[in-house]
C-alpha cells in the first residue's frame, strides 16, 4: 500500500499556509484489506476510510484501475477533482504529482476548473468559497472558469442543488476571512440569482444618497457584511447583517430611492429564504429580528420606553442575554456599512444595554406577591419595566 497526500493539504503546504485536515489517496490495497488493517469505512456512494490511529481520511482511486500504473491511477483520480490547485498530490518520496498544472495556477493565483468540474454543480459554491478564503492572497477565478459557471447557471444546473449542501457552503463561507468575496464571486459568475435571488435582486436598487453615499443596496449589503466581519466572528451575526435589507429588493420602483416598510417585507423574504435552504434556527431567528428591528435600534434615542421594551422582549433578551449583543453588533455593522462611515460610533447600543439592565433589575417575584389577580401580573410587570427603562435612560 502507498499513500499520497492530496487536495487542500497539498495546496496549503505549497502556499505556506497552515495545513488543516490531511486527506490521503491510497493505492495497492483493496477495501477489504483496509478493513482488516483496522480502517473504519464511512460514506456509502464513495467509500472513505478513517485511519485507525490518526482518523485521517483515506480513499481509493475513484476510477477503474485495471491496466493503469500506480502513477496513472493517481493522476486519473486527481483529474476528477474540482479545481486545478486542489488536483495535486505528494507521494511517499515527496514527489509532486501535478497532472493539470495546478502549481502554475497556484503561482498565478488562479482558481481554474478541472475537466470534471461540471460533474457536480455544488463546486460552483466551493469555487466562490475558496475565493473568499484566499482573496487576501490575490486569488480570483480564471476567465474561462467564470464563463463555464455562467453556462451552468444559464442551463439551470444550479437549480437542482440540494438545500442542505447549499447552506453548508454558505455557512462555511461566512466563516472565511472575506465572506463578501463569496457572494461577489457568485454574482460575477452569474450564479447568485440562482443561489440567493433575494440578495441578487438588491443590486441596482438605489437608496437616498444623503444616508447612503454608496447608493446601491446590493453594494451596501456587502459592505455591512464586511463590517460585521470586523466586529464579530459569529456566522449568525454575519448572516443577519447580510440579509437585513432584503425587503428593499421588492420596493416598487416608483417609490425609489425610499424604502418605507422594507422591514416587514424583508422579514417575509428572510423567512422564505431560510425555509428554502433549511437554515438552522440560530441563524434564521437572529436574521429575522435584525431585519425587523434594525431601524428601531438606529433610532434608539427617539424611541418611547415602551417601544424599547417591545424590542427587548422580541429579542428574548432576559433568557438569552447574548442575543442582544448579537443584534447590536449587526445593527452597528449596518450603520458602518456605508461609504465614509466605516469608523462611526454607535451610541444606540449603550441605550439598549442600559435598558436591559433596568428591565433585569425589576423584581418580578415581588410584583407577583403584591397582586391577588395573576391575570394582571404580565401588564403590571410590563408597566414596571417600562418605568424602569424611562428612569434609567433619563439619566444618560
Amino acid at each position: 500500500m502507498k499513500r499520497f497526500l492530496v487536495g487542500g493539504a497539498v495546496r496549503d503546504q505549497l502556499l505556506g499556509c497552515p495545513v488543516g485536515d490531511r486527506d490521503w489517496l491510497v493505492t495497492g490495497v483493496s477495501p477489504q484489506q483496509l478493513l482488516e488493517l483496522g480502517y473504519q469505512q464511512v460514506g456509502r456512494d464513495f467509500p472513505v476510510f478513517l485511519h485507525p490511529q490518526t482518523k485521517e481520511e483515506c480513499a481509493l482511486p475513484r476510477c477503474p484501475t485495471d491496466g493503469l500504473t500506480e502513477r496513472q491511477q493517481v493522476e486519473a483520480d486527481l483529474s476528477l477533482r474540482d479545481l486545478t490547485i486542489n488536483a495535486m498530490a505528494i507521494g511517499p518520496d515527496d514527489e509532486l504529482i501535478d497532472p493539470l498544472n495546478g502549481q502554475a495556477d497556484l503561482n498565478q493565483r488562479l482558481l481554474r476548473h478541472t475537466p470534471a468540474f461540471a460533474d457536480d454543480p455544488i463546486r460552483v459554491l466551493r469555487l466562490a468559497r475558496l475565493g473568499a478564503r484566499y482573496a487576501t492572497l490575490g486569488f480570483h477565478p480564471a476567465d474561462e472558469t467564470v464563463a463555464l459557471v455562467k453556462t451552468l447557471a444559464d442551463a439551470g444546473k444550479l437549480e437542482t442543488l440540494v438545500a442542505e449542501r447549499v447552506w453548508s457552503e454558505i455557512d462555511r463561507a461566512l466563516q472565511e476571512s472575506r465572506p463578501a468575496v463569496f457572494f461577489q464571486t457568485l454574482r460575477q459568475c452569474g450564479a447568485l440569482s440562482s443561489i440567493l435571488p433575494e440578495l441578487d435582486r438588491l443590486f441596482g436598487v438605489p437608496q437616498p444618497e444623503k444616508h447612503h453615499p454608496e447608493i446601491d443596496t446590493g453594494i451596501h449589503s456587502l459592505m455591512v457584511l464586511e463590517q460585521a466581519c470586523r466586529l464579530s466572528h459569529e456566522p449568525e451575526v454575519r448572516f443577519a447583517a447580510l440579509v437585513h435589507d432584503l425587503g428593499k429588493g421588492v420596493t416598487p420602483a416608483a417609490e425609489w430611492p425610499h424604502h418605507r416598510g422594507h422591514e416587514e417585507r424583508g422579514v417575509r423574504l428572510v423567512l422564505a429564504l431560510c425555509k428554502r435552504l433549511r437554515v438552522p434556527n440560530k441563524f434564521s431567528s437572529l436574521a429575522r429580528q435584525v431585519t425587523q428591528y434594525h431601524t428601531h435600534c438606529h433610532k434608539a434615542a427617539e424611541l418611547k420606553p415602551g417601544t424599547v421594551l417591545k424590542v427587548l422582549m422580541a429579542l428574548d433578551c432576559q433568557r438569552k442575554p447574548q442575543r442582544l449583543e448579537q443584534f447590536l453588533t449587526a445593527c452597528k455593522a449596518d450603520t458602518r456599512g456605508r461609504a465614509g462611515y466605516g469608523e462611526k460610533s454607535y451610541p444606540q447600543a449603550e441605550i439598549f444595554r442600559e435598558a436591559l439592565q433596568a428591565v433585569t433589575a425589576v423584581d418580578c417575584g415581588a410584583l407577583a406577591r403584591q397582586t391577588d389577580d395573576p391575570s394582571k401580573l404580565p401588564a403590571l410587570i410590563a408597566q414596571q419595566q417600562t418605568r424602569a427603562i424611562a428612569q434609567r435612560l433619563s439619566s444618560l
